[in-house]
């Protein structure tokens, strides 16, 4: 049975680079304050598949979601059941006020996929700051490659105010939950393409293979397609993570964001400590 739930919305970045994050640029675009980032709101979602099929979604589950409207630190939220059968459900995030925020389609898969295949990306150093975003630096990194990072799971953080509500699978048996998965995807788009601020908008992944605490993770990203649409410029890409220990396939990312809003003018890039 997939159960619907509750919770209180825990803004995960407030100091991030992207400050969109961050109350006070998020006030400058009208926001009633920091957005609680998109992949975050994603594992609220994906929460339900983790209750009802535990490791076996972990290791071959998929997820479409798509976020629509901001939600704040310290908001009850609402995880709704549209549709569901035994193998998978749609959902729906609800605030407060009756605003659905994001939907979702996720689903067990009934075979495993064909998993992907590690390059060998060239690997930055954590810190690494990339060029400006622009459709010439999408351009030159579809082109020419992407660099790739490493990221250490540590089951040292949560997505949720409230950990009593996280399934013991994440909260106690040391797995990565999705929010720090797909945040691997977050973190590479930023670091080789510099853009601020930015907003998370749509992800499709699929596991194949649950993320165990001390995990050190590669994340390698290619650029799909980059567009503008009503003055925002948006970018999609796919971001594949493998364990570094043996190379092993963990999660395909699909993702969109709209890198630079309508509006703003193409952000300072920071100076790069390696430089």
């Amino acid at each position: 049975m997939i159960d619907a739930w509750q919770g209180i919305a825990l803004n995960t970045a407030p100091d991030s680079r992207n400050q969109i994050h961050g109350d006070e640029v998020a006030r400058e675009f009208g926001f009633q304050g920091g957005l609680v980032p998109g992949v975050t709101i994603s594992a609220y979602l994906v929460q339900p598949a983790v209750s009802a099929w535990g490791l076996d979604w972990l290791n071959r589950g998929r997820a479409h979601v798509r976020v629509n409207s901001p939600v704040y630190d310290g908001e009850m939220f609402a995880v709704e059941i549209t549709t569901a059968s035994d193998r998978d459900y749609d959902a729906v995030l609800r605030r407060p006020d009756g605003t659905i925020s994001a939907h979702a389609e996720v689903a067990l898969a009934k075979h495993a996929e064909i998993a992907p295949v590690r390059r060998g990306d060239t690997l930055a150093a954590v810190d690494h700051i990339g060029a400006v975003a622009s459709p010439e630096r999408f351009s030159e990194l579809k082109s020419e490659g992407c660099f790739a990072f490493r990221y250490h799971w540590l089951a040292t953080d949560s997505y949720v105010q409230d950990v009593s509500r996280v399934p013991f699978l994440l909260s106690q048996g040391g797995y990565a939950h999705m929010s720090f998965l797909l945040g691997t995807a977050n973190w590479i788009f930023a670091a080789n393409a510099h853009m601020n601020p930015w907003v998370h908008l749509e992800t499709t992944s699929q596991n194949f293979r649950a993320v165990q605490k001390g995990t050190v993770v590669i994340a390698e990203m290619s650029v799909i397609d980059t567009f503008e649409k009503k003055d925002h410029l948006f970018a999609d890409i796919e971001v594949n993570l493998f364990d570094e220990a043996n190379d092993d396939a963990l999660c395909r990312i699909e993702q969109r964001a709209i890198y630079r809003l309508r509006g703003v003018s193409a952000p300072a890039r920071p100076e790069n400590p390696n430089e």
